[in-house]
């Protein structure tokens, strides 16, 4: 089969996602299970989003607005910019991966991004055969220094993930800025804000205000997490007009449903549910924390709905366990001693706090 496909694709693993509740069940017989393995958000989708689903469910034998028009003119009045500048994704995952087959799936392209970061930016790359230098993080941080250090003539693209995932850490506005600033115009600087909305470091960059520092500046955000709705795949991109032309005309047509685009519009008229959402995860993310480290593990600062915690031993062993009591996080292999835990319900929370310290005893 190798003569079918690229070489990089021959060698790709394909991407693994957190662990089902129903698979838990399947294979464990686990029926109370807890899911704190894939960042969603506890409280659910804003009931005007579910209401608004409902009603767009009647007409599912039509094709959806292929423009997305309603959903990008809301976008864009929310973020001061022109329709033409928004790009709608079947999740921001999709538009990740359609910048790579856009920008630099050509001969000779290079690609740069942190490790550990979201995978995706690794996958694309290797999908496409484009090459790329994985950055090492410092601290559990960007090293946005070294990144720009890594481009070269051949760079199409910069990824930073700002909250990062999975380490849940940020960089600041000023490196943020200086790294736009300093990187050569030619290249495309992404940068991927899924967790956004979780953000409340004082020194946390409103990238929307840093767009006049480069053309070449594309801004990912997704209504996955705060918003609830990662069941419906909703993402979207905002950049120069010029960028968002090309990438149109590479996105695949009808790419999200007319009952996503519903859903999205009104859950971003439901500032009370997103207030909501955020004020708990605040709540549980210094909980958790603390009480992480009254156990004595390491807890990287988090900006997200997550935590990654140093359990301070192997971590698949401690993952296994956890699923046999019914708890599912995530551990990742490039991270061998931590497991990235999102952000629950307080009793999600307790339940698997109580858990781990029993697997650690």
């Amino acid at each position: 089969m190798s003569a079918l496909v690229l070489p990089t694709v021959e060698t790709l693993a394909p991407y693994e996602a957190g662990k089902p509740i129903e698979e838990l069940a399947r294979e464990l017989g686990v029926t109370d299970a807890v899911k704190l393995a894939s960042n969603e958000n506890p409280l659910g989708p804003s009931p005007r989003a579910l209401e608004a689903a409902r009603r767009e469910i009647a007409n599912m034998h039509f094709y959806p607005d292929a423009s997305a028009y309603r959903l990008r003119e809301r976008l864009a009045a929310v973020h001061g910019v022109a329709m033409e500048e928004i790009v709608q994704g079947n999740g921001s995952n999709e538009l990740l991966d359609l910048m790579v087959h856009t920008f630099a799936a050509t001969p000779g392209a290079h690609i740069v991004f942190g490790d550990p970061a979201f995978v995706v930016y690794k996958l694309a790359a290797l999908a496409y055969g484009v090459p790329f230098t994985a950055v090492p993080l410092r601290d559990l941080r960007h090293d946005l220094e070294a990144m720009a250090a890594a481009v070269t003539p051949k760079t199409r693209l910069l990824f930073v993930a700002n909250p990062n995932n999975p380490t849940g850490t940020h960089v600041g506005r000023s490196a943020v800025e200086r790294l736009l600033k300093e990187v050569p115009p030619e290249v495309v600087i992404v940068l991927d804000e899924a967790y956004v909305e979780y953000t409340d470091a004082p020194d946390f960059p409103d990238s929307m205000r840093l767009r006049h520092l480069r053309e070449r500046l594309l801004v990912v955000r997704t209504f996955s997490k705060i918003y609830g709705l990662a069941g419906l795949r909703v993402g979207y991109a905002v950049g120069p007009a010029k960028l968002i032309d090309y990438m149109n005309r590479t996105r695949a047509p009808f790419n999200v449903s007319a009952i996503a685009q519903a859903a999205a519009l009104a859950a971003l008229d439901d500032a009370e549910h997103v207030e909501k959402s955020r004020a708990l995860n605040l709540r549980e993310r210094d909980r958790l924390t603390r009480e992480l480290t009254r156990l004595g593990l390491s807890v990287a600062p988090s900006q997200a709905n997550f935590v990654l915690v140093d359990v301070g031993r192997p971590a698949r062993p401690v993952y296994d366990a956890l699923l046999r009591k019914g708890v599912i996080v995530r551990p990742f292999g490039n991270l061998p001693t931590s497991l990235r835990v999102t952000i629950g319900t307080e009793r999600e929370n307790q339940r698997f706090l109580d858990s781990l310290a029993d697997v650690l005893k």
